[in-house]
């Protein structure tokens, strides 16, 4: 077997089980937001630090750390943010205060903004075209998505068993542990090729002025604004739901996962059979659609078209993530995943925290911060609307795929 392909699958699957694994930690921030506001007597804002802080933390990490997998390779830099991630998960056991948890919260997004960068750039490593990139990212993110399901879960089940929320990150520490064993065990591949030219924060801060990183990086940031009200606010925004639809309000957040977990693993089939533009342009509309009708419809159809959004929400992050970073060479990956996980991450830590403090200005209702929410996606909606019409990137992607993988 060609030494390059030797331990394809086993690289393959730790990629996968990486993604899954954090996202156990971030994307369980809904339930866990309503917990520590009892515990620790805190407001809307303050208590949204538990997402916010960390979101920070990986946005700095990725644009000043992302060179590290261009600079040091894909499997030292893996490793590196394993062992701190591993480190702040399995120290949650040692303390019992709102800032010691965030400090720890803040030092595991440090290693995520390192980690992840180093897997976004071993994803192009692991690709034979452009296009298969974009279908391997959207399986990359199925599993996060299962990540973001079994987190929420975890938590519920440690809550109603008597014991902390904490023991997730206890959790995922151990888990955490074991990939940073097989990482360091597995063979990678031999496509990476390591850059002449320096390799330093210099060149992640030029990508800035490139129109592709720019722009891809700015819709991502919509897109994460959006998305992020959800799985932030919405057990919030329906925690005194008493309508029609209860049953709904009580798995509207394990709904939303659920949806966009599958829509994902359905990615692939559903780029063999439109172009990407049009299936943004199409679940970027539908995602529009549902918050406007949520926002002045009422809680009786919020409940019912926010945890559906999440279907049309699955495809849109991997695979504008993918094209984005496709538009820069191999030996760049990781600076340019590190420049697009700064604009996710400050999006995804921002967008809640100006919902939150825009909620609690008036009045405490999460339907305010919702109705900001509508907006970052409405504006989606229409950047999307320009890339089907302009397809400003077709001809960059058409000339990396050349380059990078023929």
């Amino acid at each position: 077997m060609n030494p390059n392909n030797a331990n394809l699958s086993t690289i393959r699957w730790l990629t996968y089980l990486m993604f899954m694994m954090f996202a156990m930690t971030t994307d369980a921030v809904g339930v866990i937001i309503p917990e520590i506001i009892k515990e620790f007597d805190l407001s809307m804002t303050a208590a949204g630090a538990f997402h916010y802080g960390p979101m920070a933390a990986i946005a700095v990490s990725g644009i000043l750390l992302g060179f590290l997998a261009d600079r040091l390779g894909r499997k030292k830099t893996i490793i590196i943010g394993l062992c701190i991630f591993a480190t702040a998960c399995c120290l949650f056991a040692l303390g019992n205060s709102f800032s010691f948890f965030l400090f720890l919260l803040i030092l595991s997004g440090l290693a995520i903004g390192i980690f992840k960068t180093g897997a976004l750039a071993l994803v192009g490593d692991i690709s034979e075209s452009t296009t298969s990139h974009t279908k391997t990212m959207n399986l990359v993110e199925g599993f996060f998505g299962i990540g973001a399901i079994i987190g929420p879960f975890i938590v519920t089940y440690f809550l109603t068993s008597g014991f902390s929320w904490k023991y997730l990150y206890i959790t995922a520490g151990v888990i955490c542990i074991v990939l940073c064993i097989t990482a360091a065990l597995v063979q990678y591949p031999s496509t990476y090729k390591k850059p002449s030219e320096p390799v330093n924060l210099k060149q992640t801060f030029s990508m800035l002025k490139n129109p592709f990183a720019l722009g891809f990086s700015s819709v991502i940031a919509l897109y994460v604004a959006a998305e992020a009200a959800i799985y932030v606010w919405m057990p919030t925004l329906l925690a005194n739901y008493d309508g029609s639809f209860t049953f709904l309000a009580t798995w509207s957040l394990t709904i939303f996962f659920v949806l966009r977990a599958l829509g994902r693993f359905l990615a692939v089939w559903l780029l063999n059979l439109i172009a990407w533009e049009l299936a943004m342009l199409i679940l970027s509309s539908a995602i529009f659609a549902c918050y406007l009708a949520s926002m002045t419809l009422g809680l009786d159809v919020a409940v019912i078209l926010l945890p559906l959004s999440g279907l049309f929400m699955s495809m849109i992050y991997p695979t504008l993530n993918s094209k984005g970073i496709s538009c820069f060479d191999k030996k760049q990956h990781g600076a340019i995943a590190g420049v697009i996980l700064f604009f996710t991450a400050a999006a995804a830590s921002f967008g809640p925290l100006l919902m939150g403090v825009f909620s609690d200005l008036m009045g405490g209702h999460a339907k305010y911060g919702f109705y900001m929410a509508s907006v970052f996606a409405g504006l989606l909606s229409i950047a999307m609307w320009y890339n089907w019409l302009k397809r400003p990137a077709s001809q960059q992607l058409k000339l990396q795929n050349q380059a990078d993988y023929q």
